[in-house]
């Protein structure tokens, strides 16, 4: 039955075609372009200007109204403040799932709302499924493509209001079908990263928020290597960046960020890519969220402890309400708090929680 739709436009070709398809589904379509960042919002490293005009000229193609909403107030104080006081604690948190969560699903969704919209719809790779009366978030189509990874925090009614129009598609085939439907974008680069941040570096544009507060470098031993800068600007397994040089009977052997101590604002590396300490078999990860509104019980599932990671076999183990434990099959490499860890069941994404 066609149903007012609003779609959240970013001027990339996912969401152009996910207006597209609903067009001609016959639902009543309007785009709206989501503005989330206004310090430092210049054509050098943060495209908002020409993302708008490619929203613009998808809609105008497609037939749909587009209307451009600014939420930077919102995402600075419900997902930039968050980055800042997680980066500050030491851990590495994912602003991408934060931002789906408070903004595209929340202050994007309550607007459309607003607007009379019945349904909101995104470019994500993921799907919208049904089990009883329980709605379930499952893996795009597009395996190389699939996004639940960052849509795991959303809710029952959350996923009762979304629709995913490319998640039953393949990239390629999204790509040929924008093209014939003479789509100006079809060609368009896919974004990376996170607009705040765009291509510039990374260090250099975290310096800008949080005071640098430099300590020592040691090894698993305690032996002293070097200066870093602040716990703040490295993560797990990181390997470059990090200033310290071979020692005499390791020439050549990269260093990775192992660990923090954060009492004693000391950065340890080891050396080697498969040194024991960058690996974990078990993780607790805090502030769970459930897709089901419910926590799975003790079973065997498979996770991801970060978004390019192939699916790893582990086990549910029982926990407090308020955390998840994790056993891994196998140990899993640099594990880093912060992060998200994604719990799936085949195709089915049930949910996860925050790594400490």
């Amino acid at each position: 039955m066609p149903e007012r739709v609003v779609v959240g436009l970013s001027g990339g070709v996912d969401s152009s075609v996910a207006a597209l398809l609903l067009k001609r589904a016959g639902h009543h379509v309007v785009g709206l372009f989501m503005k989330n960042w206004e310090d430092d919002d210049d054509d050098e490293y943060c495209s908002t200007r020409q993302d708008l005009v490619a929203a613009a000229a998808a809609a105008d193609v497609i037939g749909i109204d587009l209307e451009a909403v600014n939420f930077s107030a919102e995402y600075k104080e419900r997902v930039f403040a968050e980055f800042l006081r997680e980066y500050a604690a030491g851990r590495t948190p994912n602003p991408d799932v934060l931002c789906n969560a408070e903004i595209k699903f929340k202050a994007f969704l309550d607007h459309a709302m607003r607007l009379g919209a019945s349904k909101i719809a995104t470019g994500h790779y993921a799907r919208v499924g049904r089990s009883g009366n329980r709605f379930q978030l499952l893996r795009g189509k597009d395996a190389g493509k699939d996004q639940s990874y960052f849509l795991h925090r959303l809710n029952q009614e959350q996923l009762s209001r979304v629709i995913f129009p490319v998640g039953e598609m393949k990239k390629s085939a999204l790509r040929r079908l924008a093209l014939e439907a003479g789509l100006p974008n079809h060609a368009r680069k896919d974004s990376t990263g996170i607009c705040f941040i765009g291509e510039r570096p990374f260090r250099e544009f975290l310096n800008r928020y949080l005071p640098k507060a430099p300590g020592v470098i040691v090894d698993e031993k305690g032996k002293r290597l070097g200066e870093h800068i602040g716990l703040a600007f490295y993560t797990i397994g990181q390997r470059k960046g990090i200033g310290v040089g071979g020692k005499s009977g390791s020439a050549g052997t990269p260093w990775y960020v192992a660990g923090k101590r954060l009492e004693s604002n000391e950065l340890i590396v080891v050396q080697g890519h498969d040194h024991p300490l960058l690996f974990r078999k078990e993780l607790k990860a805090a502030d769970p969220a459930w897709v089901s509104g419910d926590a799975p019980g003790e079973k065997l599932l498979s996770a991801k402890t970060r978004y390019r990671q192939a699916d790893a076999a582990c086990t549910l183990e029982r926990a407090p309400a308020s955390e998840i434990r994790v056993d891994f099959d196998a140990p899993q490499w640099a594990v880093t708090p912060g992060q998200s860890v994604v719990l799936y069941d085949r195709e089915l994404c049930l949910g996860g929680g925050v790594i400490t």
